[in-house]
């Protein structure tokens, strides 16, 4: 096929103090490369956006495992893509192949064939699910707090494209109640009719510790966190004998001003209660993608488990994309098609 001599990509033009906005970002036009040996270049047909993609000045970023997701001012922003193999001399993928990569933000991406991830079409059954962030759901869930029959879980974060879908995932492992937080009405609604969730802890509603002491008078077994702070606090003070935390996230850190900001616990309330804390990573846990996938696609192709997700069109919405996922605007993962 005939390639075009220019596409799209989308670069850091500043770093945010305070509120992201799409001035912060540039659509600029940019030769289309050409593969070389080792090499292949895809087209780019959908990429997603998380908040762990938000520009930010850390101080020392190595510490934190994230210098790959920060783009520095000028740079192309990156993340999660599918697209068609145009080009890839000498390594074995064949034109139209589907990859998974992380080189998103722009049309089309030039990758060393060890970053492009061949896609099962038979995998599941919706192409966006492949960039869901069902992976990390799942690993919370499933090792990180090992949830059994039985447990009281509480996900913070509930609404996002992790928490939409470890609650359900949860409920799958024999959870008995499931229990979420968010930023409003509309979306506590639909975390319980249609996400099957038990009760939700609203931001901005009172005291978290107060709203979860009354949805889980009991207490809990197991805490699914993306957010941390007062969420987290509040999940240790409510947490019950031999409780288990898995940590995905932290994004009321990551929102605020300091992106590293510690979040007070008791630490002898873990002890006396022997609460195991977990920090969980998809990086570490590669070796379980072909269980993930197996259970995730049984479950959706049964309609025991839904992926929500907002789809937006044209490379040139994937600023707004970010704001408005960051904003709370959107229920489950938002993409972009390309």
């Amino acid at each position: 096929m005939s390639l075009p001599a220019t596409h799209r990509e989308v670069r850091l033009a500043a770093l945010p103090e305070g509120a992201l906005t799409p001035g912060h970002f540039e659509v600029v036009t940019a030769p289309v490369p050409a593969p070389g040996p080792g090499q292949v270049l895809v087209r780019n047909r959908l990429m997603s956006v998380s908040a762990v993609m938000r520009p930010l000045t850390l101080a020392g970023p190595d510490t934190l495992g994230l210098p790959q997701l920060l783009p520095k001012t000028g740079e192309v922003m990156r993340g999660p893509a599918l697209g068609e193999v145009i080009g890839a001399p000498g390594t074995g993928l064949a034109p139209g192949t589907l990859v998974r990569h992380r080189a998103g933000w722009r049309e089309y991406a030039l990758l060393d064939a060890a970053q492009a991830s061949p896609i099962d079409p038979e995998a599941l059954p919706d192409p966006a699910a492949h960039l869901s962030q069902g992976f990390t759901a799942w690993l919370g869930v499933v090792r990180g707090a090992g949830v059994r029959p039985g447990d009281t879980v509480f996900v913070t974060g509930a609404a996002g494209g992790v928490g939409s879908l470890a609650g359900q995932f949860a409920r799958l492992h024999g959870a008995e109640r499931v229990i979420g937080s968010t930023g409003s009405r509309h979306k506590a609604d639909r975390l319980t009719r249609e996400l099957g969730y038990d009760a939700v802890v609203l931001r901005g509603a009172g005291p978290i510790e107060e709203q979860l002491r009354t949805a889980a008078p009991d207490g809990i077994d197991v805490l699914f966190d993306t957010v941390g702070g007062e969420q987290l606090r509040a999940a240790v003070a409510v947490a019950r004998r031999n409780a288990r935390f898995a940590l995905v996230g932290a994004l009321a850190a990551q929102l605020s001003d300091d992106a590293s900001a510690p979040t007070g616990i008791s630490t002898l309330a873990l002890i006396a209660r022997g609460v195991t804390l977990r920090g969980i990573s998809a990086l570490d846990h590669q070796d379980a993608m072909p269980g993930y996938l197996r259970e995730f696609g049984r479950a959706l192709r049964e309609g025991a488990l839904t992926c929500p997700y907002t789809r937006l069109t044209g490379i040139g919405q994937a600023p707004r994309a970010l704001c408005e996922l960051l904003e709370g605007r959107h229920l489950g993962a938002v993409l972009v098609e390309l």
